[in-house]
């Protein structure tokens, strides 16, 4: 069941992903981030009416740790694209992102059959293969280090709201987002940077936070419904996504590795589906 949420969560990161990228090549990663959030945050709530849920302080705790890893990873991941080779950073920070969670499941007692560990192994690749072969940028050993901390902090996320009580609703997703949207534009205040000016990508940060928002949403639901292990696994395929789009947007051709990557996704998501 879970793979009906980790699915539409896998495209929806990837729009965002793709969204704030183009927009951080065009404006500071701070601006862009907090714009990002604001616009998230905005988005979540005309659905916190409908969405039910019980707050408390679980909830709470476990939303702004989630909020703290994912808007740290967020940061580290659009700066890791600017000074690091794409084709390492993209898919680097997704596999620690997928596979961090996937060991907290397996050790928290979760138990998968073999066909769902062969399609996680295949999704696991298809991630690796979506970037494979892009240019080197400039080839700066920052670029892994802070994608190795991206995928860390997307780690975080992925296990915090899993933690997050079952019957919270949509609250964790509210409150980590009411705690990390006005901490980021305090900051970007701070260092000088919050002067978004004529020339801003409004269209581009808001899609992406609108974006970002529902692939929360989704793989709450995803994570809720199934295995943890399995929802950030399936969730990271966004990849394949960023990959696809860059090819039709951008003209920017594929590679045999990332074709291969995006058919190895597709094959995966049929085994889930099979295994599930």
């Amino acid at each position: 069941m879970s793979l009906y949420f980790a699915l539409p969560g896998a495209l929806a990161y990837g729009l965002a992903d793709f969204a704030g990228g183009m927009a951080t090549r065009r404006a500071p990663v701070f601006v862009v981030t907090a714009v990002v959030q604001m616009a998230g945050l905005v988005a979540l709530l005309p659905v916190m009416p409908f969405a039910g849920g019980t707050l408390s302080w679980a909830a709470v705790g476990w939303g702004v740790l989630a909020a703290a890893g994912g808007t740290g990873g967020l940061l580290l991941y659009l700066r890791a694209l600017a000074v690091g080779p794409m084709g390492v950073v993209a898919p680097l920070s997704a596999v620690v992102g997928a596979g961090l969670p996937l060991l907290v499941g397996l050790l928290s007692g979760e138990r998968l059959g073999p066909v769902t560990l062969v399609a996680i192994g295949i999704a696991l690749v298809a991630i690796v293969l979506a970037t494979a072969g892009g240019k080197a940028g400039t080839g700066s050993r920052l670029g892994p280090l802070m994608a190795l901390g991206a995928g860390a902090g997307f780690a975080l996320f992925f296990v915090g709201l899993h933690a997050a009580p079952v019957d919270s609703g949509m609250w964790p997703l509210l409150v980590g987002r009411l705690a990390s949207a006005p901490a980021l534009v305090v900051v970007a205040a701070l260092i000088g940077g919050l002067r978004p000016g004529a020339g801003f990508p409004w269209k581009l940060a808001v899609f992406s936070g609108v974006f970002d928002t529902l692939a929360n949403v989704f793989f709450l639901l995803a994570t809720r419904s199934g295995d943890l292990g399995v929802s950030s696994v399936v969730v990271s395929l966004y990849p394949v996504v960023v990959a696809l789009l860059a090819g039709v947007v951008l003209r920017e051709r594929l590679t045999a590795l990332q074709i291969g990557g995006a058919g190895l996704a597709v094959g995966a998501s049929v085994l889930l589906a099979v295994g599930g």
